[in-house]
């Protein structure tokens, strides 16, 4: 890529004659090479996992978490990055405080996914810094007239904002993707989404090429009143004891 883009690869603000801007890219290249993302809008929730790779055997278990809580009942899962993904995450409790303590009531996560956005554009536009190396699933229960509406959307490095039922991030995105959309997610419960994000984190992870990895996964359902939270300990060995079976079975 720097042999096309020599010389317009030295600032975020300068584009290259067929319209790249080659930092952005960059930017993205970061998430793609992150451990496996991905996020399961369901009929009463939203599953966040996450593939977290072991970087050392002296690592404690459950820490340098990698899904964070925005607010009560937002869950953000970040891919690329670690620190850039820290730093969205920061901007968005702000973000979160700022607007219950203005109107008095929990932030849309429509609302929240296009601030971000927003926040993360404005790192493309100016040469001083540089574009944020990280990828966020924002992931909420929004209540309106009495009733709650899973929402997912996904924030790019380059500023845009979409909405999904489910994706994924990082190395195996493809991989992932295409067990996704095997499923019928919008009949689909919470906690089947919890052991169908397990089978796939499973399925798509390379053991001869990728490290050890601690499987992170936090939910918003019914079962959490709709408040994101990790998915019990025992639900969390139950899904990833039927994940690996079910690879077992498969290469049998």
């Amino acid at each position: 890529m720097s042999s096309v883009g020599a010389g317009y690869d030295l600032s975020s603000t300068t584009f290259s004659p067929d319209g790249r801007v080659f930092q952005v890219e960059y930017a993205q290249k970061a998430v793609d090479n992150s451990g496996t993302v991905l996020g399961l809008r369901v009929r009463d929730g939203v599953v966040l996992a996450i593939e977290k790779p072991v970087i050392s055997k002296l690592a404690v278990p459950g820490a340098n978490r990698r899904i964070l809580s925005a607010d009560r009942s937002v869950g953000m899962a970040g891919a690329g990055l670690a620190a850039d993904c820290r730093m969205v995450v920061n901007r968005a409790r702000g973000e979160c405080q700022n607007y219950k303590h203005f109107y008095g009531s929990a932030m849309p996560t429509e609302v929240l996914a296009e601030r971000i956005a927003s926040y993360v554009h404005l790192f493309t536009l100016y040469w001083s810094v540089r574009p944020c190396g990280a990828s966020t699933l924002v992931a909420g229960c929004d209540q309106s007239g009495g009733e709650r509406t899973p929402q997912l959307y996904l924030v790019e490095p380059n500023g845009v904002v979409q909405r999904f039922y489910g994706t994924a991030l990082g190395k195996a995105r493809q991989s992932a993707k295409s067990e996704i959309e095997k499923l019928d997610l919008s009949s689909m419960s919470a906690k089947e989404a919890v052991k169908a994000a397990a089978k796939i984190i499973y399925q798509v992870h390379d053991e001869s090429k990728d490290k050890q990895f601690e499987l992170e996964m936090t939910w918003i359902a019914p079962e959490t009143d709709y408040e994101h939270r990790r998915v019990p300990a025992d639900m969390l060995a139950e899904a990833e004891a039927e994940a690996k079976a079910a690879i077992e079975a498969m290469d049998e």
